[in-house]
């Protein structure tokens, strides 16, 4: 990565990658659930969801072209059977896919509720952006920074969304215990009740 920014192998692709970087700290900062209408919400969502999922089909198309090319070219890797790669890179990209294809989805359904994903939801997609984040870092060298701008675009995109709905809890419960219809108004007990007991002293006892 150092040697790539030496030698400077892409001019004009810097202000990309700086525009991405600050787009992901724009969102960070910026992306706070307070003063948020539901259309802007939603609308997040649903473009994170649409670009996951087209990233989901990329990916399972991408491998279904190297296990092709790989098959036909019957290619090994330090011995191992053509086959084996060939099961392996399909099932890599079946995944991922399913992987990424999951995280749309999950993101897609906070758009329709209008509320954020559950604790097993967000963990999906705070997995999934940090994901984002590694393989932008590691596709550098191998394919290049647009690859890496397009990987941090979709990591700000997740992040934002998930901001979004950092404060949307489910109606009603936030209620403290025993406010429903049935208990008394505030302040108000059960009724007093007037019978003094037994009187001692004027005679036989009366209740």
């Amino acid at each position: 990565m150092v040697l790539c920014l030496c030698a400077d192998p892409c001019p004009g692709v810097y202000p990309l990658v700086a525009f991405a970087l600050s787009f992901v700290l724009l969102v960070t900062e910026a992306g706070k659930p307070k003063g948020v209408g539901a259309v802007v919400r939603r609308t997040v969502a649903v473009v994170a969801a649409i670009v996951l999922c087209l990233e989901a089909v990329g990916i399972v198309v991408i491998n279904g072209i190297m296990a092709t090319f790989v098959h036909h070219q019957s290619m090994s890797l330090d011995g191992l059977d053509p086959d084996v790669m060939v099961a392996g890179t399909w099932a890599m990209g079946g995944v991922s896919g399913f992987f990424l294809a999951v995280c749309g989805t999950l993101f897609l359904v906070a758009a329709v509720r209008d509320r954020g994903p559950g604790r097993w939801g967000r963990v999906l997609l705070v997995g999934c952006a940090v994901v984002h984040g590694v393989l932008g870092a590691l596709a550098v060298g191998p394919v290049g920074w647009h690859a890496f701008t397009f990987l941090m675009v979709v990591l700000g995109l997740i992040v934002f969304a998930l901001l979004q709905y950092g404060g949307t809890e489910p109606a009603g419960s936030t209620e403290p215990a025993g406010s429903g219809e049935g208990a008394p108004p505030a302040g108000e007990g059960p009724p007093a009740s007037l019978d003094k007991g037994p009187v001692v002293g004027d005679g036989p006892a009366r209740a």
